[in-house]
């Protein structure tokens, strides 16, 4: 059923092509009535407007808070033009129809993302009026159509000018859907500041307010569909809020999950520090003076693992690094038996336009990678709020995000043998790597690079033996982290045979003592955190 569209009541904040918008309406004969700022601009560029207040017999008041609440409004939008009785009341009461709501609402979201925001500013910022309009249309969208993004402009202009000034059943469903869409998005970004507000962590409902930024080409498989949803009011320096440069592929689903845990990893390190992401797991990871150098050790790492992999750096990529980075297998890898290296996706603070110039150019894969640019690294701005959510058929795990690192001063020496400084840096490593590790994790670093990984294994001797036979030769005189106690000796003793020097743990098992007892017995120092980091 198609719909004439004779008068439309039109009230943005966001004034982005209002003005072609309403021009395109009136010269098909649309009478708009309008509001304040919005009826302003529209005169001011010669596009007729009927007043709110003259259509309602009331003015605007209490500094706009009340304007469009009002029966001579809402019956126009809500009133069902074939039941008789509707119109019976539209005529006893003077109430005329309205075809179209053109609104979006105050910049809440945008209003609560600034540093400086007050309480106030934010309360002020809450729309009401706005939405009220956005349901009433959108309810009666069998007779009424509801646009709320400048988006929509050009669809519902070109849909009107096709139908002599009306709008079909199908446009007026798909922009109903849009506009619940936005008002659920828009509470729930109230609701989830709110209760920021009140320090409370896990409300008894929980309302996430997400954009779809875009659906990626599938998820993680190709028979899934995906696609990513940011949240509209997060400032951390992250993935989510990372810039993708021009040139490359399509960024995939797996993508942007192992280049999320790759950058959260070199986020830890305030030096240098380059992460080589596989799977989800750390394959390569290294820290040092010199970023070039740092990247070196990463990748020689785990050369072959590295191949496909997930690149983070903390640094700034110049020209030098890109052309290491490009020149990988060539350089250090082939030596090192791999059998060749592309990266699916750099990322970092940020790109010299030189250094993208080599990315693309250099190699083939170039043409192809991902490049990812995140602004400069703030650990301040780390959102201590935000979930870490994991998904179950059926609901949600919330839990608060794991954001403990490196504690010196919560450490403790229980060994008769004590760590060097030299070895405190390999330890810590060896932590901040295996609070990243899926568990249950054992990792192994050297020369504070990492040289071994156990990953995901049923039971932590596994890890070990994993991670120690990646290591190889490199294991003798390396640092063991361990993302949770070690229940038995027998890590300890896999550990001695191989030349562990030193080992971080969180301790806390029931047999401590016999732990500590056989890390004595090889001269091994054990350093305790107290703290566990499970990844599952």
């Amino acid at each position: 059923m198609n719909i004439s569209i004779k008068r439309a009541l039109i009230s943005v904040s966001d004034k982005t092509g209002l003005t072609p918008f309403a021009k395109a309406l009136s010269e098909m004969g649309v009478t708009i009535i309008s509001t304040g700022g919005t009826a302003k601009a529209l005169t001011e560029a010669g596009v007729p407007v009927v007043s709110v207040d003259s259509v309602t017999g009331f003015p605007e008041m209490m500094d706009g808070r009340v304007k469009t609440l009002h029966p001579k409004i809402h019956g126009g939008l809500l009133g069902l033009r074939d039941k008789a009785d509707h119109v019976d009341a539209m005529n006893t009461h003077g109430i005329e129809p309205i075809d179209l709501v053109c609104v979006n609402l105050y910049p809440f979201e945008k209003t609560v993302a600034k540093a400086d925001c007050s309480f106030e500013e934010a309360i002020e910022n809450i729309d009401i009026g706005g939405p009220s309009m956005v349901r009433s249309a959108a309810k009666n969208h069998k007779f009424v159509t509801i646009v709320t993004s400048p988006s929509q402009y050009d669809e519902l202009v070109a849909e009107m000018k096709s139908k002599d000034g009306a709008t079909g059943l199908p446009l007026r469903q798909k922009l109903a859907r849009a506009a619940f869409s936005l008002t659920a998005s828009y509470d729930a970004a109230i609701a989830q500041y709110l209760t920021r507000q009140a320090g409370e962590m896990f409300p008894e409902r929980l309302s996430v307010a997400l954009h779809k930024e875009q659906e990626l080409r599938y998820g993680e498989n190709p028979h899934q569909r995906g696609a990513f949803y940011r949240l509209p009011d997060s400032r951390e320096v992250s993935v989510g809020n990372a810039k993708l440069l021009p040139g490359g592929m399509p960024i995939s689903f797996n993508n942007l999950m192992d280049a999320n845990a790759a950058f959260e990893l070199v986020k830890e390190f305030d030096e240098p520090a380059a992460v080589v992401v596989k799977h989800m797991n750390p394959c390569g990871c290294a820290v040092d003076a010199d970023i070039c150098k740092a990247y070196e050790k990463a990748y020689l790492g785990d050369v072959v693992s590295a191949f496909g992999g997930i690149v983070a750096l903390n640094r700034t990529v110049d020209k030098e690094l890109a052309t290491v980075i490009m020149e990988s297998y060539a350089r250090f890898g082939k030596a090192k038996g791999a059998a060749g290296f592309f990266a699916e996706v750099i990322i970092a603070p940020s790109y010299e336009q030189e250094a993208v110039e080599v990315i693309r150019t250099l190699k083939a894969w170039g043409q192809r990678v991902r490049l990812l640019e995140t602004g400069p690294i703030d650990r301040k701005q780390v959102d201590v709020h935000q979930y870490d959510v994991r998904c179950l058929v059926g609901g949600l795990l919330l839990q608060q995000r794991d954001l403990i690192g490196w504690e010196p001063n919560a450490l403790t020496f229980p060994t008769a043998a004590k760590p060097t400084a030299e070895q405190i840096e390999d330890l810590r490593l060896a932590w901040l790597c295996a609070k990243h590790v899926k568990s249950n994790t054992i990792t192994l670093v050297k020369g504070r690079t990492l040289v071994g990984v156990g990953a995901g294994q049923m039971n932590r001797v596994e890890s070990g033996l994993i991670a120690l036979k990646q290591a190889g030769d490199q294991a003798q005189g390396a640092a063991m982290g361990s993302d949770a106690f070690f229940p038995f000796p027998d890590n300890v003793e896999n550990a001695a045979q191989a030349g562990i020097a030193c080992i971080v743990q969180p301790g806390g098992s029931k047999k401590d003592d016999e732990v500590i007892a056989c890390a004595d017995k090889f001269g091994i120092a054990m350093v305790f955190t107290g703290k566990r980091h499970f990844y599952h």
